[in-house]
């Protein structure tokens, strides 16, 4: 091994890392006069196979500032050459995650060619974009009758309230009349919408109970055109031992909706977790169920009891009833439970499941706090644009099969 030239006023040996096929870590069919980097500066390739010799060559720049250093960013367009490397981009310039410009590279003597990729805040901003649709126009079919939808599954915790309100929303933003009923004593709903819903406001309780006009009780949603909500209090929490004395019990809520003269394309009912009263009640006036389904073992155990009380409410009570979206929540791709419950799912129900699965995001459990849904709150997180996606997909089966109203 041979010396080579001072290096900040010393002498130092080169010590290569050997390979096979290699020699100093470089190519043995690299060309004479190359240069690469190394832990002292930068060296020039001399010599051929058999015995590289390096001769470093003077820094590039001071300190604090980076070395244009050549390498597969700066090969040549021309086989065996080199190009000082471009920051600036031109020809060829390839855009990477973290926002480098490279060149075209030719490997093995195939040239290998790119397309440019935006940063992620590019990307993130362009998905913003598309689910707030700042335009206004339509970009989800409107169906050729109102859909009224029953979210319904008794368990608790599965993303039923998620689903209603960014599934709303979504349709909403992108030119659908979208009326929410929250009727859940809970009043998740009208909190994810931001609509008042304390004690002395009027609320789908005096709809079920006291014979008020739906058209006193309904919501504009602040923010979004085209949304509405019916919110729920406390008080709707007694409603279950009210109507139990009360005649036509069971179609309480589909008789307020009939004589509501609103305009909706859809209709989402949110359901309490359980198989009581308002539960039926939702049943009864809806046209078609959604199921959200937790992708965790629990989720699953219910779901069969859920679909027979949906066929009894079909038997006697409402023969249009159909389970007609099944959507699957909390989505964890890393377990291999959450994919054993996908397909279990998917047996069972085949094209009734959406083929948008909502994953498990921070940002859609941080959105309701501050009283937004998370197509708002973070638009181009993970979960808004899954959501948005589920909602695109209804539009488009609503529109496709023309649900009869």
């Amino acid at each position: 091994m041979r010396e080579i030239g001072s290096i900040g006023g010393g002498t130092e040996p080169f010590r290569p890392t050997f390979s096979p096929g290699f020699v100093g870590g470089v190519s043995r069919e690299t060309p004479a006069g190359q240069t690469f980097a190394g832990s002292g500066g930068l060296y020039e390739a001399s010599g051929s196979s058999g015995g590289f010799g390096f001769v470093p060559q003077p820094r590039q720049a001071s300190m604090g500032q980076r070395p244009a250093v050549p390498g597969l960013r700066a090969m040549a367009d021309e086989p065996g050459g080199s190009v000082p490397y471009q920051a600036s981009g031109g020809p060829n310039t390839i855009v990477s995650a973290a926002g480098n410009r490279t060149r075209t590279v030719e490997l093995d003597g195939v040239r290998q060619s790119r397309e440019p990729e935006d940063p992620p805040l590019a990307q993130e901003a362009r998905r913003a974009i598309q689910i707030l649709n700042p335009s206004g126009e339509i970009q989800m079919p409107r169906p050729p009758h109102m859909r009224i939808f029953c979210v319904s599954n008794q368990k608790g915790g599965v993303g039923k309230t998620t689903s209603v309100v960014n599934i709303a929303v979504a349709l909403a933003l992108h030119g659908n009349r979208v009326l929410v009923i929250d009727l859940d004593p809970q009043g998740n709903a009208s909190t994810g919408l931001d609509v008042p819903h304390h004690a002395a406001i009027p609320d789908v309780y005096d709809c079920l109970v006291a014979d008020r006009p739906m058209a006193e009780v309904v919501q504009p949603v602040q923010g979004i055109p085209n949304l509405w909500c019916v919110p729920a209090t406390i008080d709707l929490a007694g409603a279950e031992i009210e109507l139990v004395s009360m005649v036509a019990r069971e179609s309480r809520l589909a008789k307020a909706i009939a004589e509501h003269k609103g305009e909706y394309d859809y209709i989402f009912i949110d359901c309490p977790p359980s198989l009581g009263l308002l539960t039926v009640n939702a049943l009864v006036a809806s046209k078609e169920v959604m199921i959200p389904i937790q992708c965790e073992y629990y989720a699953l155990e219910g779901v069969q009891q859920l679909t027979n009380n949906i066929q009894l409410v079909k038997n006697h009570l409402n023969p249009a009833l159909e389970v007609s979206t099944v959507l699957l929540t909390m989505y964890d791709r890393r377990t291999r439970l959450a994919d054993a419950v996908e397909q279990d799912v998917r047996a069972h129900f085949g094209d009734r499941v959406l083929t948008a699965v909502i994953p498990r995001n921070v940002r859609v459990s941080e959105a309701p706090s501050y009283g937004q849904s998370v197509m708002t709150y973070d638009p181009g997180s993970r979960g808004a644009t899954s959501y948005f996606e589920a909602a695109l997909e209804i539009a488009v089966r609503g529109a496709q099969v023309g649900v009869t109203g």
